[in-house]
């Protein structure tokens, strides 16, 4: 990371490169069958803050990482992270009509192509992967972290969590496993694929792991804060949800004041945590504070 860096020049060239990623390694609208491949479109580019494709970028920053195979990884990423959102905000999940301040797919599409999104989206991530331009062994580890990420021991177990809490009194313990797995493990994976196409050391991978494990649990409290004190219009989907739904929330476990005071603890050890690579790690931390300064 050289002297001139500015995380708002840095946050403004990724995220252009991850938009212009996507557009590339998507296929186009037209594409038959052409109401599939539009909607997996509107869901995958259609707004968000693109914070684990700016992660895979800024972690491969740690290293040599080729870009193409950054871009690769952080569409990848995108995809997975889409097609959640998708299926999440089906009527037989959480039921919303908003998501980044439009329709969800199920609403301006029908519900049968939003399950379809989502599937396809999912295997589309996995095939960018198998066809990245880079070392077999690179290319398997980043496909066995997406997959570890995404199925039953990480984000679609957290998921299941979530609808069977519903109603329920979980512990401080419980929801931050829930958490862990829902949000925390995509975010740490992401952080992961970056560090993978950079060929990072063994020591260097725990690291970043520290770093995304705290992040990850810093963003989801966060959420709960917003879900809880936002309105709609500034979250871009339907403010409290979890509330209304009757979800174990941080907030509501533990409180407002507790939530706050936890996510910026985090934020703090995240940080701590990637004190060992210097400047190299600027970015990683100003997206450790993007994160928790969401909403403020």
């Amino acid at each position: 990371m050289n002297q001139q860096f500015t995380f708002d020049d840095w946050l403004r060239a990724h995220g252009q490169r991850a938009e212009k990623a996507l557009d590339s390694l998507l296929d186009g609208a037209a594409t038959h069958p052409a109401r599939l491949h539009e909607a997996m479109r509107y869901a995958a580019q259609g707004g968000g803050k693109r914070i684990r494709p700016l992660l895979v970028y800024a972690a491969g920053e740690l290293g040599s990482a080729n870009q193409d195979v950054l871009d690769a990884a952080a569409v990848a990423i995108e995809c997975i992270h889409a097609y959640s959102l998708v299926h999440d905000d089906l009527p037989c999940m959480d039921d919303d009509d908003l998501r980044r301040g439009r329709p969800t797919v199920h609403k301006a599409y029908d519900e049968a192509t939003a399950l379809l999104v989502g599937d396809a989206l999912q295997t589309r991530a996995f095939e960018v992967l198998a066809n990245a331009h880079c070392d077999a062994q690179v290319r398997l580890a980043m496909i066995s972290a997406l997959a570890a990420a995404s199925g039953s021991r990480g984000m679609a177990g957290g998921q299941a969590i979530d609808l069977e809490s519903v109603g329920k009194k979980l512990d401080l313990a419980g929801l931050k496993q829930m958490h862990a797995m829902k949000t925390g493990a995509l975010l740490s994976c992401s952080v992961a694929l970056g560090g993978i196409a950079a060929q990072l050391n063994h020591a260097q991978m725990q690291c970043l792991f520290n770093y995304s494990e705290a992040l990850g649990l810093a963003f989801q409290i966060i959420d709960d804060v917003l879900d809880a004190t936002a309105d709609s219009q500034t979250l871009g989907k339907t403010a409290g949800k979890d509330a209304a739904n009757d979800k174990p929330t941080y907030v509501t476990l533990m409180g407002l004041d507790y939530a706050k005071q936890a996510a910026k603890e985090l934020q703090e050890n995240a940080i701590a945590g990637l004190e060992s690579f210097g400047d190299k790690a600027q970015a990683l931390k100003d997206l450790a504070l993007l994160v928790v300064n969401r909403g403020k």
